[in-house]
């Protein structure tokens, strides 16, 4: 068992593979909710009369994703992407993060992830934190980080 008063690195994932990880999320997600949609409403054409119907689509897709990361990033820490690229959302020390936390950044991935990314880069590039991340004191980091150490460096993968 390691001394808690030791120090670790933790390993912030990269913004690729953190794309990657999000992508194949995306992937899986988007076949399931549009499998869920077909079968709800089956085939419509598109017109300026079912232009809204349409792309009301997106707030049920969105309300998916939202509940697939908290779910999984709360229990495991791993999304089925993060799991792939040996990814994992953790607290600012390497543990496991609250479920406040892990809502707050599944809010800015489902709904909001242009401006999280964005204003991610140019803000909080040091963690390599979206702002939801920030906001929710989560960090994205490789697996192999250890839980239980107080004095932390980060370093980028």
């Amino acid at each position: 068992m390691s001394d808690p008063d030791s120090s670790t690195e933790i390993i912030l994932a990269k913004w690729t593979d953190r794309f990657l990880a999000w992508l194949i999320d995306f992937l899986i997600i988007s076949v399931i909710s549009t499998s869920i949609i077909f079968a709800a409403f089956g085939t419509m054409e598109f017109s300026e009369d079912n232009f809204w119907a349409e792309n009301m689509q997106y707030v049920p897709t969105s309300i998916l994703f939202f509940v697939y990361w908290t779910i999984l990033e709360y229990k495991t820490g791993q999304t089925i992407g993060k799991k792939i690229l040996n990814l994992k959302t953790t607290n600012m020390h390497g543990g496991k993060p609250n479920l406040k936390g892990v809502m707050i950044s599944s809010l800015g991935k489902a709904f909001f992830l242009p401006l999280d990314v964005l204003l991610g880069w140019i803000i909080t590039n040091e963690k390599r934190q979206r702002i939801f991340n920030r906001l929710g004191d989560t960090i994205i980091v490789k697996v192999k980080c250890v839980e239980g150490f107080s004095d932390i460096t980060y370093s980028k993968d």
